[in-house]
């Protein structure tokens, strides 16, 4: 693509060859930065005048024929007509006396007599000495000749004898042409077709540089690629000899050049390290505003990549030392460190580890793990390299859980070798205890307790947590927290065999929920944490606990919008492994509100974004999270093949190992692995009552184990647990009461069985949870059929099914009624949702008296559980009906989504 001059200066060239063919002397330097067309230009003047019937001689200099006397002189005489211009004298001697430049003027004077004769002269600072001489003597005396003497030079490398130049400049004849680069305004006026964002992008790139906005223009997307690389590096051949060296001292300086750095690194005198600046600033290569960077990082990469690896690292050793010397930010230092692999230096190791904690406030995480595994592999201290792989654990678990977790492999393999400091093991519980990995964190704290905590006389190292508990400070939302964090959780009673009453804290208690009496201010101090909380380090883990406690104890329709937005900011800030927890917690609130379809999608969502290399303690727990969902669904091949992944030997023992192992017992009982099912829930049992958390509201794995002894037709042992979560301190949660009270009612009789689940309906429906919901309707519509109300079990099945399908749970459907697919319009018409104004009309004790109807409840149950009479109750209904223009009970929606208040 040809980018075209402004009209003035090709108006200048227009005018100087009119003058040539009137019979007046034309002496035109085209000068400008290298890059900015030059030749292009000369080239245009060459062709104009060819167009106009001129005779065109060209000619160019080159540094490797500087060395050749008249070797310009021979390319003008073999371009012209033949036997025109004499041939140059062969001996030096005689080709220097001025008879042998007379001859050569001469011969050119009579050529230009038939017609006008243009001399084209590319890089004159390259021309030899003695061509020079020659060409100087032609311009002195051609002055009403019809020549034009056309000369190209760059700005910043001037030829090496001045004789020329300064000879130029005093004849009256001579026209200087400077050409800038490219304002912003040109290129947008030459790209008319591009948005003003493309040419202010392409601006930015190229300085305004026509080689490499050309080359730009001619890479894919118009972004840097090898034809910009290419025109970089020539842009560096032709500003000098000593340019590209320089550019080599720059690209590894990089923001750190100056003129006086550059020097002391290349060893040049600091005066030519400044033209070579100005002339790279000229050609566009440098950062605008005084910056002494690369313009564009493609351009530093273009000097970087052709540069030989030892010299490079060499380079960047002793710009390190430079950095260090002149004071630099320890991140400026630390990249010179890591570009050259070196820590030689004993300030190595802590500017690294300086450098880190600032790169991770910067967001940079890739750098800051670099600076801490260099670190970490230079390190010969045990435990320091331990307190650099929790750090490296940190940083890499805001982006990968499972690369987080393998940082901390050295570490535990050390502890277990007793070559770990015990300095070093609280900041190792305290990240294992964050994960969820409680065993393991309790082993350090046993171990740190055994050897009575720090050695003595031990300074503190970086990284110590502050206080006699290592645990200390992991949570920055105490409100609820303190309680039930300091010792060992109230529910783990005395320290199991082998462990130690001298343990400080029991890592399980940061998982746990408040005690009962705190659970109210618990909820509403976590909301309001939540409201002035953002992502940070050090955020992460507060934001978990605080959004757990919503989830567990004010129902997950309260958590779930935190969660969406928790996972919104973590992706926003491109960090995949906060968004893998907060996208966990997401798909189990779902969970718990039945939303199987969402769950799943959640689950996979957050599987499917982070690498696939490796297994993750957290990303076990979401797994279970999809195995269920699935399982729940009806798709036991899906939930199977999560299953076959391997899972990290640290899930066991890990809090995200138990939801694993509720998933896998929920497959088990769908595969009619009974035997196999209760082993797992049993094992759920056995590690939350061990851990003090064995609370139904986290799990409630009697209720699972139940299942499985009644597909095993072992009814005491399935009652007895049942009873026993019913005297647990959740016995009075909706949920947890709801789901227990389904299983305990097919223990008994038709008639008690049809009220104990009509409670569990009412528990599940204020509980929200729609699938559990769904199988307690499905439950008290075949007692409603087995006691002979077919019409109530009708209307209670057709609203299961309904709720079962929106839940995404197929299996269940066909459960609740085999063959149905609610595609007839005898089934779809009931399910109609009625208009939202007609439902507007209702009162709120119409819309209850109507939602428990659509329950299956009839009017006495309806009158005792709303503490009015029956005829209070009829008179509602007859009201229902009629603001809802259907014709009675039967015809009531199945989808009656009214937004009702909790029932009494």
């Amino acid at each position: 693509m040809v980018l075209f001059r402004r009209a003035e200066e090709l108006s200048l060239s227009h005018a100087l060859l009119d003058g040539c063919t009137e019979g007046n002397a034309g002496l035109l330097l085209i000068e400008g930065a290298v890059g900015c067309g030059k030749s292009e230009f000369l080239e245009t003047v060459a062709a104009r005048a060819e167009d106009r019937g001129a005779t065109v001689l060209r000619a160019m200099g080159t540094a490797a024929e500087r060395g050749h006397p008249l070797g310009i002189l021979r390319q003008l005489a073999a371009d012209a007509p033949p036997g025109t211009l004499p041939a140059p004298p062969s001996p030096p001697a005689e080709a220097g006396r001025v008879g042998a430049m007379q001859v050569f003027a001469a011969a050119v004077r009579e050529l230009g007599a038939a017609a006008p004769v243009v001399i084209c002269v590319d890089d004159l600072h390259h021309v030899d000495e003695l061509s020079s001489r020659y060409l100087l003597h032609l311009a002195r005396g051609s002055r009403h000749a019809k020549v034009l003497l056309a000369f190209t030079e760059s700005v910043h490398e001037r030829a090496e004898d001045p004789l020329l130049r300064t000879e130029l400049l005093r004849l009256p004849h001579f026209v200087r042409l400077r050409l800038e680069p490219f304002a912003p305004e040109a290129v947008r006026a030459m790209l008319p077709d591009r948005t003003e964002a493309e040419t202010d992008r392409l601006y930015r790139a190229s300085g305004g540089n026509p080689l490499l906005l050309r080359s730009l223009l001619q890479d894919p997307r118009q972004r840097p690629g090898e034809a910009y690389t290419q025109a970089v590096l020539s842009c560096l051949h032709r500003c000098g000899a000593a340019a590209p060296h320089l550019a080599e001292a720059l690209a590894v300086l990089d923001g750190l050049a100056s003129a006086a750095h550059l020097a002391r690194l290349t060893g040049a005198a600091e005066a030519a390290a400044v033209r070579a600046l100005a002339a790279l600033d000229a050609a566009g290569l440098l950062a605008p505003g005084g910056g002494n960077g690369f313009r564009h990082p493609a351009a530093r990469a273009a000097v970087l990549d052709r540069m030989d690896p030892a010299a490079r690292t060499a380079l960047h050793r002793e710009a390190a030392l430079l950095a260090r010397a002149a004071g630099a930010p320890d991140t400026a230092v630390a990249a010179q460190l890591l570009a050259a692999r070196h820590t030689g230096e004993e300030w190595a190791l802590p500017v690294l580890c300086s450098a880190a904690d600032q790169y991770v406030a910067d967001g940079a995480l890739a750098e800051a793990a670099a600076a801490l595994q260099l670190a970490r592999e230079a390190c010969p201290d045990d435990a320091l390299r331990a307190e650099l792989a929790v750090r490296l654990c940190a940083v890499a678990g805001r982006t990968d859980p499972a690369t987080a977790e393998r940082h901390l492999l050295e570490p535990l393999a050390a502890l277990a070798a007793g070559r770990l400091a015990p300095h070093a093991m609280g900041p190792l519980a305290r990240v294992l205890a964050a994960q969820g990995r409680i065993d393991e964190s309790a082993d350090v704290l046993e171990r740190l307790a055994a050897c009575g905590g720090r050695h003595p006389g031990a300074e503190r190292r970086h990284g110590d947590i502050p206080g006699d508990d290592p645990l200390d400070g992991l949570s920055a939302f105490p409100q609820w927290a303190a309680s039930t964090r300091r010792g060992t959780p109230a529910d783990a009673g005395p320290p199991p065999a082998g462990r130690t009453a001298r343990t400080p804290v029991h890592p399980a208690a940061l998982w746990a929920l408040p005690m009962e009496a705190e659970e109210g201010a618990a909820a509403q101090a976590a909301e309001l944490f939540l409201r002035g909380a953002t992502l940070a380090e050090g955020t992460v883990e507060p934001v978990v606990q605080a959004l757990r406690t919503l989830l567990y104890l004010d129902g997950a329709a309260r958590a779930l919008p935190w969660c969406e937005s928790f996972v919104r900011q973590a992706a926003e800030r491109g960090a995949t492994g906060w968004q893998a927890v907060f996208g966990g917690l997401l798909a189990e609130a779902r969970m718990r509100l039945g939303d199987l379809t969402g769950a799943a999608g959640t689950a996979e969502d957050v599987l499917r974004a982070l690498p696939a290399h490796g297994g993750s303690v957290l990303l076990g727990g979401i797994a279970g999270t999809l195995v269920r969902a699935r399982t729940a669904m009806g798709r036991p091949e899906a939930a199977a093949a999560v299953l076959s992944r391997p899972a990290p030997a640290a899930l066991t023992g890990s809090i995200h190992g138990l939801g694993y192992l509720r998933a896998r017992g929920h497959y088990a009982l769908a595969t009619s692995r009974f035997h196999a099912a209760l082993g797992d829930f049993l094992d759920i049992g056995r590690h939350m009552r061990r851990w003090g958390l064995d609370r139904p509201r986290l799990l409630p794995w009697r209720t699972d184990a139940a299942e499985a002894l009644l597909k095993l037709g072992e009814a005491r042992q399935a009652e007895r647990f049942l009873a026993d979560q019913l005297t647990t301190r959740d016995a009075a949660d909706p949920w947890v009461r709801g789901m227990t009270l389904r299983l305990r009612a097919s223990l008994r009789e038709p008639k008690e069985r049809q009220a104990m689940l009509a409670k569990a309906v009412d528990d599940l429906h204020r509980s929200g949870d729609q699938y559990e919901l769904a199988r307690a309707m499905g439950d008290f519509g075949h007692v409603l059929r087995e006691i002979g109300e077919p019409a109530r079990a009708a209307m209670v099945n057709r609203r299961a099914w309904h709720v079962a399908r929106e839940c995404g749970a197929e299996a269940l459907c066909v459960k609740i009624l085999p063959g149905h697919t609610g595609d007839t319009a005898e089934a779809a018409a009931p399910a109609q949702t009625p208009h939202a104004d007609l439902v507007a009309s209702l009162s709120e004790s119409e819309k209850r008296v109507a939602l428990l109807a659509v329950h299956g409840h009839t009017n006495r149950e309806i009158a005792q559980k709303l503490y009015i009479t029956v005829s209070t109750v009829e008179q509602h209904l007859t009201r229902v009906y009629r603001k809802l223009e259907i014709p009675g009970r039967q015809a009531l929606p199945v989808d009656f989504h009214l937004g009702v208040a909790e029932f009494v």
